[in-house]
C-alpha cells in the first residue's frame, strides 16, 4: 500500500527549502558585496597614495626650485604662473563632490605639473629626479586625432636622436607645430564662436587660445582655474621650445641628451593632457 500522502509534511518540506535557498542566496550577495567592498577599497587606497605621492612629487620639485637663486627667465615665470594655478585647483576640488571626468581631469592637472617642475629643474638647474616618470605612449591617441599629426609626432621622435646635432632645434620646432594644430583641430574659430559669441579674440580677430581649450573643455563642467591652468601649461610647453629652439646638445650645445629625453616627457605628457581634456564625456581611463 502507498504511502498516505500529508499536505502539511510537504508544506513544512517545501519552507525549509525555500528557507535554505534565501540562506544561500543571501550568503552569496553577502559574498560578493564584501568583494566589491574590497575591491574599491583596494582602488580607492591606490588612488589615494597616487594622490599623495603626486603631491609629494610636486612639493620636492617646487623646493628644490625655490632652492635655485638665479634669475628668473621667461620659461621659470610660466611654471611658477602654473604651480600658482595649480594651487587653486587643487583648493577648489579638495572641498567639493566630483564626477568620475572631473576626477580624470584633475588627476591629469596633477600629473602635469609634476612633469612641469620636473622638465623646470631639469633643463634650467640639471637637477635630474631621483623618479623616473613614466613615458606615455601618445601614437595612437594622435592617431584618433588627425594621421597627419601622428605622422608629424613620429617624424620628431626620429629627429630625436643623439648622433643629430640639430636634434633639440627639429624636435621641438616639430612639437610645436604638432601642439598649434592640435587645438586648432579640436577648437576650430568658427566653432568657438558659435558655441561662445562673446569669446576674447587675438589682436587678428581669431579665438584665443584659453577660448579654445574652454571649447575643448565644455562637456566636463569644470571650473574656470581648470581652463586658466591648462592655458598656463601650454604656454610654459612653448616658452620650453623657445629655449631649446636654438640649441644644439653634446659637445657642440648647451643641453645634454638627457635633458631633450626629460623635454620629450614633458611633450608626451602634455599631449597626453590635451587630449584628455578635448575627450569630454567620451573620456576613457
Amino acid at each position: 500500500m502507498p504511502p498516505r500522502f500529508n499536505m502539511s509534511q510537504l508544506k513544512s518540506q517545501m519552507r525549509q527549502a525555500q528557507r535554505k535557498a534565501e540562506r544561500q542566496m543571501q550568503s552569496e550577495i553577502n559574498r560578493a558585496t564584501r568583494k566589491y567592498e574590497n575591491e574599491m577599497n583596494r582602488e580607492r587606497q591606490k588612488y589615494n597614495a597616487a594622490v599623495r605621492h603626486n603631491q609629494q612629487l610636486i612639493n620636492c620639485e617646487i623646493d628644490k626650485l625655490k632652492s635655485h637663486t638665479t634669475a628668473q627667465s621667461d620659461y621659470l615665470a610660466s611654471i611658477y604662473a602654473m604651480y600658482r594655478l595649480y594651487t587653486i585647483v587643487r583648493n577648489f576640488y579638495t572641498d567639493n563632490n566630483i564626477t568620475s571626468e572631473q576626477d580624470y581631469i584633475i588627476n591629469l592637472v596633477e600629473q602635469e605639473q609634476v612633469n612641469g617642475l620636473i622638465t623646470a629643474n631639469v633643463v634650467e638647474y640639471r637637477d635630474f629626479p631621483t623618479e623616473s616618470i613614466k613615458d606615455e605612449e601618445i601614437g595612437d591617441e594622435l592617431l584618433l586625432v588627425s594621421k597627419d599629426l601622428y605622422n608629424r609626432w613620429q617624424g620628431a621622435i626620429y629627429a630625436l636622436n643623439p648622433l643629430n646635432p640639430d636634434a633639440a632645434r627639429h624636435f621641438c620646432t616639430s612639437v610645436r607645430e604638432i601642439f598649434t594644430d592640435f587645438i586648432e583641430s579640436k577648437a576650430p574659430d568658427a566653432e568657438v564662436f558659435a558655441y561662445k559669441p562673446d569669446a576674447e579674440r587675438t589682436k587678428q580677430g581669431n579665438a584665443t587660445r584659453k577660448e579654445k581649450i574652454r571649447y575643448m573643455m565644455r562637456d566636463l563642467e569644470m571650473e574656470d582655474c581648470v581652463v586658466d591652468f591648462a592655458d598656463a601649461d601650454i604656454q610654459n610647453i612653448l616658452e620650453l621650445f623657445f629655449i631649446f629652439n636654438g640649441a644644439t646638445h653634446g659637445e657642440a650645445g648647451k643641453y645634454e641628451f638627457a635633458a631633450l629625453l626629460q623635454v620629450k616627457k614633458r611633450v608626451e605628457q602634455g599631449i597626453h593632457f590635451l587630449c584628455g581634456i578635448s575627450a569630454g564625456k567620451e573620456i576613457k581611463r
